[in-house]
């Protein structure tokens, strides 16, 4: 189950101040197990539900559902209130989303929702953060709404959503990433280098990748400078290069006599409509040149989709959302998240007030790298 050398019998046993739920047999340690085995082990709930089964205890999927979402309202809600107040206050987020098949939610069977990454920019070294937004729809209304009051860069793809959000937002600048510039122009040259590898190295899309590989190159030599560091060094090695990049991809487009077709073309085109985003992280150190932070946050999400198929309730889909946040967010901060989880479910049912409130101005001793976590939080126990 993911545990870390915690026993059934600490699951439920009631060694706790006040009840997580009331009438319950929930533990912390027994939400914390459920939520690692289903959130970062990736296991279905049907399969925990076996697991238990196996070990004497018998908990069906329907009650361990219904307590992750209740947990999830109830106590782990307001730290993720929290965080996403400290992610708008950093000026680069990077963000990213994923379909997924959500059974109710008021729509006609096979309707495609999505599931939201939106994450502290890859070159911030410290307090990263990653927090994941369950939505019906791709609409640009979503990103809209989650940036209302963000002033800074949110680097993407090109979805033009994102482009969308930018022009309608004051404050709001978009950068694009240059992974997925090169994406179109590395399968046109996996198509030819099957039928001849000379004719490949002699294509315009070998030549355009060997191109985008020089910046690459340079860029990584930059990953321990200081952002200020960075930006001088950007504007005087690699901005040439991406100068001459553009320059010659309109050029090729350009050229009646010898016009780039197929997957050549769309990467070119790709490249030239995206021009304007493309060319932000030249204007700023922190930005990262890709939006491959994004896609790695986003991976175990798609790792357990692949386990579990749908999620069953919008319910439930929110609360995947709010736990996938705290424990995603909990590995990049180096903590053990089943006792990260464990310490959040024992401590937060003592914040609630008189009213059934968490005040998330009040949980900061709570996030991810605050200095009073046990040590046990750790992932090399301090």
């Amino acid at each position: 189950m993911g545990t870390d050398g915690d026993h059934q019998d600490e699951f439920i046993r009631g060694d706790r101040p006040k009840d997580l739920l009331r009438n319950s047999i929930l533990t912390p340690s027994l939400g914390a197990a459920i939520m690692n085995a289903k959130y970062v082990n990736a296991l279905p709930i049907n399969r925990i539900e076996q697991e238990f089964a196996r070990n004497g205890l018998n908990l069906s999927r329907q009650v361990m559902a219904g307590w992750i979402i209740k947990c999830s309202e109830r106590y782990l809600q307001p730290l993720y209130d929290r965080l996403k107040e400290i992610l708008l206050e950093y000026p680069v987020n990077q963000s990213d989303e994923t379909p997924v098949e959500v059974i109710k939610d008021g729509r006609p069977a096979g309707s495609q929702s999505y599931m939201w990454v939106h994450r502290s920019g890859e070159l911030y070294r410290e307090r990263p953060i990653v927090l994941y937004e369950y939505q019906k729809t791709r609409n640009s209304c979503h990103p809209k709404e989650f940036y209302k009051d963000y002033k800074g860069i949110l680097m993407t793809d090109g979805l033009e959503q994102y482009h969308k959000a930018a022009r309608e937002l004051d404050g709001l600048t978009n950068a694009n990433c240059w992974a997925h510039a090169r994406r179109s122009l590395a399968d046109a040259l996996k198509a030819i280098g099957k039928k001849n590898d000379e004719a490949a190295k002699r294509s315009t899309a070998y030549q355009a990748l060997t191109r985008i590989a020089a910046i690459y190159k340079l860029e990584g030599t930059l990953k321990d400078l200081s952002a200020e560091e960075r930006l001088r060094e950007r504007q005087s090695s690699i901005k040439p290069l991406v100068d001459e990049y553009f320059v010659w991809a309109k050029e090729r487009l350009a050229d009646t006599a010898c016009l780039p077709k197929g997957e050549t073309a769309k990467g070119l085109n790709y490249c030239v409509n995206q021009e304007e985003y493309l060319r932000v992280f030249l204007t700023n150190g922190d930005v990262p040149i890709d939006n491959s932070a994004s896609e790695r946050s986003i991976r175990p999400f798609t790792v357990g989709r692949k386990n579990w198929v749908f999620i069953y309730s919008t319910k439930g889909a929110d609360a995947s959302a709010v736990v996938y946040s705290i424990t995603e967010t909990a590995r990049l901060n180096d903590l053990n998240p089943y006792y990260y989880l464990k310490r959040l479910l024992e401590e937060l049912p003592q914040r609630m007030d008189v009213d059934g409130h968490i005040s998330p101005s009040d949980l900061d001793d709570l996030l991810p790298w605050s200095t009073t976590l046990p040590d046990k939080c750790y992932k090399n126990n301090r």
